[in-house]
């Protein structure tokens, strides 16, 4: 049996979590970074959809026969998406030897955040995944000003 409102729902949240992780990889994508638009679009999206998932599995096998054997954890959801984005994230870091410098930390962090955001929307934390995003696009914009301006300060004596 199909509950066609919930999974509207599901889906609505995961459209709200695409646009909010674009908006992310748009700034990452402006500023040449290795994950743009679409990967953050897709990560928000797809943890939205498997906090979604996650709340249609609970209800499930809550309720019925089911009951007395499986014990649901959310949390274990969330830690899921956490490792499969640590993975992607730890696909941007790059070290480059004769510069001794790494490339793509801020990126896998704003990875990371994106799939927090999506959780956020899933868990119809609304207000909250547009702040974050908010303040995600303050940093990433924000504090970039802030650290060029700092080293051109320290490269002039």
């Amino acid at each position: 049996m199909s509950n066609w409102p919930a999974q509207l729902a599901v889906l609505a949240e995961v459209f709200v979590a695409m646009i909010l992780g674009g908006t992310i990889g748009i700034e990452r994508s402006t500023a040449n970074k290795p994950a743009g638009f679409r990967t953050h679009m897709l990560v928000a999206g797809a943890a939205a959809l498997l906090v979604g998932l996650s709340d249609a599995l609970i209800y499930r096998f809550n309720s019925g026969a089911h009951i007395d054997l499986i014990e649901s954890d959310p949390i274990r959801v969330i830690q899921a998406i956490i490792a499969g984005i640590s993975f992607l994230g730890a696909g941007t870091i790059f070290r480059h030897p004769k510069k001794q410098h790494v490339e793509g930390l801020t990126t896998a962090a704003s990875l990371l955040l994106s799939g927090a955001i999506g959780i956020s929307v899933a868990l119809r934390q609304f207000v909250l995944a547009v702040a974050v995003t908010v303040l995600t696009l303050a940093v990433l914009r924000g504090v970039d000003f802030i650290e060029r301006r700092i080293n051109n300060s320290i490269e002039k004596p």
